[in-house]
């Protein structure tokens, strides 16, 4: 008997020997009110059945302390029941998203297998970063992806908030930065901001779905925008022959003192590393951003300063990442600020090289967990969902070893990224998408499907290795055969060839 599919993979499954749960219009879902509401949206958008709610044990949802780790579940169906036990209220979140995937069409009615499934994470942190400064996404968008990602079990919204081609988070401590800062994009879209109050949806939303928004201001390169509100804090753009290049080959001008920049070029911007106004800006935005965003995590870039001097770099990064961490807040830094010396010792390093380190990536990401902290593993070259597909649309970019295949997104294990770096020094796993060329949320679906359900499985699954599950034959099957619950849901993703897509 073949198992059913499941992504990201369990840490257990087996098949049972009897009959499978029928659903209907007449099966009673009860227990936890949250779960049994996200399960019976999920069962109305696959099936079109509304569950009843009662006294019917048909469907119990429950939590138990005892039961296992943070964020773990139990499922076991059969063909009078289905009981799902979460550890906590994400543990039973999660386990309602299995029990949805295991939802099948059986002649003219629905049902899930007899299975006993045993499942955790293998990381704590589980990410998805939107690039919402290249080209601005609104809170309508930035909610449809919380609810993809979450159905996947990722547990972290990196929100990349601002960049040379727009701020847009409202501020007010510093209520310039909207005001002329936020009105474009790359290619001369029209920008746009988040109020505070959108903010405040966001991050309640994706509490709903037991997620944490990660907050990113970058500095203190890719900070043009921050010269058109406060033309004191920032240096004058530093234009060099690879930035031409970069202008050359994607268009575009290159960027002037107090004009918007729409361009794709980086490196050329910078704050100013020794004027202490600058880091009276740092306190403001970071304390204000701390005070909107109950998660652990305040982001503070630190990647790409080709304008600044590696001794001005970490003069920077030492004093950022310590206004930071006397909020009370954990700092988060791109691998880059890894080589600064004075870095706050708390800092989450997250590493965006390749999948085999270069010019000294691998280095400065250690340094992170020589401080006794832990890594975020984005690698560009297999995870960047905005790289190019092989086969498909004109979407993305291909920089990072691109096209990036969904078997090069999958076909990665983490504790092998970073030398001599294994599970104890990864904090979890992260799927970026940059929004370049990425205008619209029926883009963020095709850049983004199916190649974040790899990146879910690195972060959630068992190692490579430690599950006959973890192959790229297994994965291929299972995420093909999810098709028709993405469609159902709304999820345009991208129908890649290396898939064999079920139909129903």
């Amino acid at each position: 008997m073949s198992l059913p599919a499941v992504v990201p993979a369990p840490v257990s499954i087996e098949a049972g020997s009897g009959a499978p749960f029928r659903l209907s219009s007449d099966t009673v879902v009860n227990g936890d009110t949250d779960a049994a509401t996200a399960l019976s949206a999920i069962v109305a958008a696959r099936t079109g059945l509304t569950l009843a709610t009662g006294e019917g044990r048909d469907i119990e949802l429950r939590v138990d302390p005892g039961a296992g780790a943070a964020e773990s579940y139990r499922i076991a169906a059969d063909e009078a029941s289905v009981v799902v036990t979460g550890a906590d209220a994400a543990g039973l979140f999660y386990g309602v998203q299995t029990l949805g995937q295991l939802i099948a069409r059986d002649g003219d009615g629905w049902t899930i297998p007899a299975v006993t499934i045993e499942d955790a994470p293998r990381f704590a942190y589980r990410g998805v970063m939107l690039d919402v400064a290249r080209h601005f996404h609104p809170v309508e968008t930035v909610i449809g992806y919380i609810d993809r990602a979450a159905s996947l079990k990722f547990n972290a919204l990196h929100l990349h908030l601002t960049d040379d081609q727009g701020w847009r988070i409202q501020l007010h401590s510093r209520p310039e930065l909207t005001e002329k800062a936020s009105g474009t994009s790359v290619g001369g879209g029209p920008g746009g901001f988040y109020t505070k109050a959108d903010y405040r949806a966001i991050v309640q939303y994706a509490a709903s779905r037991h997620m944490i928004v990660v907050p990113e201001i970058d500095m203190p390169g890719h900070t043009h925008a921050v010269g058109l509100a406060y033309p004191e804090l920032a240096e004058d753009p530093s234009i060099s022959d690879h930035m031409r290049e970069i202008i050359r080959d994607y268009g575009g001008e290159e960027p002037r003192v107090g004009a918007p920049y729409d361009g794709m070029a980086v490196g050329f911007s910078s704050l100013k590393i020794h004027d202490e106004a600058t880091y009276d800006f740092v306190a403001d935005v970071f304390g204000e951003l701390a005070a909107m965003t109950p998660g652990p995590y305040l982001h503070f870039g630190g990647d790409e300063s080709l304008s600044t001097s590696d001794e001005d770099f970490a003069v920077f990064v030492a004093r950022a990442s310590g206004i930071i961490a006397d909020l009370g807040k954990t700092p988060v830094a791109w691998h880059e600020a890894g080589a600064a010396a004075g870095i706050a010792d708390t800092t989450i390093g997250q590493y965006w090289g390749f999948l085999t380190p270069q010019e000294g990536a691998a280095e400065k990401a250690t340094a992170f967990v020589d401080n006794g902290a832990r890594l975020i593993l984005s690698p560009a070259d297999a995870i960047y969902l905005d790289m190019k597909y092989p086969d498909g649309p004109e979407l993305g970019l291909t920089w990072a070893n691109g096209p990036t295949s969904v078997q090069r997104a999958y076909s990665w294990e983490p504790s092998l990224v970073v030398p001599g770096i294994d599970d104890s020094g990864i904090l979890g796993v992260e799927a970026p998408l940059w929004t370049e060329t990425i205008r619209t949320a029926a883009d963020i679906d095709t850049m983004a499907f199916p190649r974040a359900a790899a990146a879910a499985e690195a972060g959630w699954s068992p190692a490579t290795g430690a599950s006959d599950l973890r192959t790229w034959a297994s994965f291929r099957e299972r995420v093909g055969a999810l098709g028709p619950l993405w469609k159902s849901m709304g999820i345009g993703f991208h129908p890649s060839d290396e898939i064999p897509w079920a139909t129903e």
